[in-house]
């Protein structure tokens, strides 16, 4: 037997008996359906979707269909005020309707290429590589003998990119959109049969176009172009065999993330969009049951997602929050924990989230969102705060998303949009989400980042990176210490394994070890829960913030390490103090990196002195011991989205030794 194989059925044997039993149940459905697909695709025709929806003819489900409310849908009076209010991006989106209409995209880092007349959907466009159509289970999702990425026919058959097609022609009522988006949608699901495709492999794929299909659908269901019974017909047989497949192949396990949310998301969708069907309104009570189960299991008390990465707390929230929005058009409940466990993320949004709408780079990002409406930068989350805010009558929240006053317009329209709030602005506080592991040191233009957590997934690492005591630094409004980022997934295995690495962020490492334990090189998403979080003091008061933390990642080693990390904010000088002391027996190699923002010089001013210059703003850093530790200054890579990496620099302490030598940072603005 491979050896592969064997870790792979022993680690699936430790999982518990039920899930055992329902993979075993999955696989062998899987199996069944390789037959059955194909014949049941070909068998549910216009008569059994009449049949499954309870309605007499096309027509009538057509019109009953298009007649159902549905969150994110603008009148034409609003897209007249959002012209008038947001001109430069209703330029914006007319400009990304023509690149959609050319089939050209600039996603995950491709830069911006032409898909071509006839779009591949199995196609890498980055490197060629191509899946060829065969039943979804037996797709090779990793491929380790080349550079392939499978996010990017995935990412392209998402199909958000066709969103300013539809923004576009709302703005304008050009045919030509509603045109462009029936021929490519038509085009896909040719090309893509029912469960025989790669872009079939991944159910949360599968749910993802589910959602962004029903908001096209609401955009151009009365256009002319989408009146064609032959398409309407393939348009919504082939939506109703998505969601048929997402309730048949739903991504759970003993611990779940933000796939099998995903799914559900997805469920509840097409559930109230098909809501005349038996069948639908099981997919939504379905749905909404393991969305309400999930958000108490994946979303700590204090808001955090315990997947450990700031991009999916952004995109989990999202996947909570839609299915929410589109229950309350249909007058349907939400409970009032739900509410106040979105209430609960929205804030850990507001304190992430920087005086300059920025936001770390925290554990994975491939740039995921649930639906894409605005125009501000990838890394601004605010009008999260705004949507939550605004759904639930949160003053607080609603004063944060003004900031992306553009995107808050396309979920809740012109009055969110355009609304004031009586909220007066107070200065950002310092504060600690306990159960999440995530501290936050602020005030007005200060903003230090600090992780103490577990490595997400429930200790399996998931999302999460080595990053335990690792900390991100703004002051006086400028971002000098930066997190490395993700970069890619599968593309390379390398690369992934890196920027989840020890060495990546700003951690103390010893003797070279990973804080967490790689399982192996092919494990991308698996780590050994080594490095548990110890928070020894937090404080914080009008003059300073103090954080003091340990982890256990180096009581491993044959001779253990205790370490202990001291950062302190002060408010007044705007000055962060990084003290890191080590203690255990014996002689060890100490390395203490701060990987630099993108933009940041480095001008050495005399022996344990320097200067750091961002945008003409000069910043002193100097530490002490400087016999005791060398520091060096080497490059570094920073990924501040998926597929995107730029050169910065890091500044990096290292010492062979005994343990007695503290490492004191001292980093202020330089008067």
């Amino acid at each position: 037997m491979p050896y592969n194989l064997l870790k792979k059925i022993k680690r699936g044997l430790r999982k518990p008996p039920h899930i055992i039993a329902k993979r075993l149940y999955q696989e062998s459905r899987i199996q069944f359906e390789r037959y059955y697909a194909p014949r049941y695709a070909t068998k549910f025709n216009l008569k059994y979707l009449l049949q499954a929806t309870n309605l007499p003819d096309l027509a009538t489900l057509w019109q009953t269909l298009a007649k159902q409310p549905y969150p994110a849908v603008i009148s034409a009076n609003d897209c007249q005020q959002f012209s008038d209010r947001f001109p430069q991006a209703s330029t914006t989106i007319v400009a990304k309707a023509e690149l959609a209409l050319a089939h050209k995209v600039d996603l995950l880092g491709t830069g911006l290429i032409d898909l071509g007349e006839r779009i591949d959907w199995h196609r890498d466009y980055k490197t060629n590589v191509r899946w060829q159509p065969k039943f979804f289970a037996d797709i090779t999702i990793c491929n380790f003998e080349d550079a392939s990425d499978i996010k990017i026919p995935w990412e392209i058959s998402r199909m958000q990119w066709l969103m300013p097609l539809g923004q576009a022609y709302l703005l304008t009522h050009d045919e030509r959109y509603s045109q462009a988006a029936k021929d490519i949608i038509a085009d896909w699901i040719v090309q893509n049969p029912y469960a025989y495709s790669v872009n079939w492999a991944c159910t949360m794929e599968v749910a993802l176009r589910i959602i962004t299909w029903t908001w096209l659908f609401q955009v151009f269901n009365a256009s002319p172009a989408w009146q064609d019974p032959a398409f309407q017909t393939q348009f919504l047989q082939s939506l109703f065999l998505h969601a048929e497949f997402t309730a048949k192949h739903l991504e759970q396990s003993d611990v779940n993330g933000n796939h099998y949310t995903a799914d559900a998301a997805g469920l509840v969708v097409a559930g109230l969009f098909f809501n005349t069907s038996k069948t639908a309104q099981r997919w939504q009570q379905l749905g909404w049951h393991i969305l309400t189960t999930e958000i108490e299991l994946q979303v700590f008390a204090d808001g955090v997602d315990y997947e450990a990465s700031i991009a999916y707390h952004r995109l989990v929230l999202e996947l909570f929050l839609l299915p929410a929005l589109y229950r309350q058009a249909q007058q349907l409940p939400i409970s009032e924990q739900y509410q106040q466990r979105l209430i609960n993320m929205a804030y850990f949004t507001k304190a992430y989230s920087r005086c300059d709408g920025s936001t770390p780079l925290w554990g994975d990002a491939d740039d995921a969102r649930t639906l894409a409406f605005g125009d501000q930068a990838l890394t601004d989350h605010r009008y999260l705060c705004g949507l939550v805010g605004h759904t639930f009558n949160d003053p607080t929240l609603q004063a944060i998303g003004t900031a992306n006053a553009n995107e808050l317009f396309w979920w809740l329209g012109e009055a969110a949009a355009t609304s004031s709030t009586s909220e007066q602005t107070i200065m950002p506080q310092s504060i600690a989400f306990e159960q999440g592991g995530f501290y936050i040191m602020q005030n007005d233009c200060d903003h230090v980042f600090i992780d103490c957590g577990p490595i997400g997934l429930a200790g399996r690492g998931g999302h999460g990176h080595n990053d335990c005591l690792a900390f991100a630094a703004m002051l006086d409004h400028e971002l000098l210490i930066s997190d490395c980022g993700a970069y890619v997934y599968t593309a390379s295995p390398s690369d992934r394994n890196l920027f989840r690495s020890t060495a990546y962020h700003n951690t103390p490492q010893v003797d070279h070890a990973e804080i967490n334990r790689f399982i192996d090189e092919r494990h991308l998403w698996h780590l050994h829960y080594d490095a548990k979080p110890i928070v020894q003091h937090w404080e914080t008061t009008q003059q300073h913030t103090i954080f003091i933390g340990s982890h256990t990642g180096y009581q491993r080693l044959p001779k253990p390490v205790t370490l202990k990390r001291t950062l302190k904010l002060d408010h007044q000088l705007h000055q962060l103090m990084i003290k890191d002391e080590f203690s255990g027996v014996g002689e060890h190699h100490l390395r203490i990196p701060l990987h630099l923002a993108p933009g940041v010089n480095i001008n050495i001013i005399d022996n344990g002195i320097i200067e750091l210059i961002k945008n003409h703003k000069p910043f002193r850093l100097q530490w002490h011991n400087v016999a005791d530790w060398q520091m060096t200054i080497e490059p570094t890579r920073i990924s501040p989205s998926y597929g995107i990496v730029v050169a910065s620099q890091q500044l990096v302490w290292q010492r062979m030794g005994k343990l007695e030598q503290p490492l004191i940072i001292n980093l202020s603005t330089k008067p």
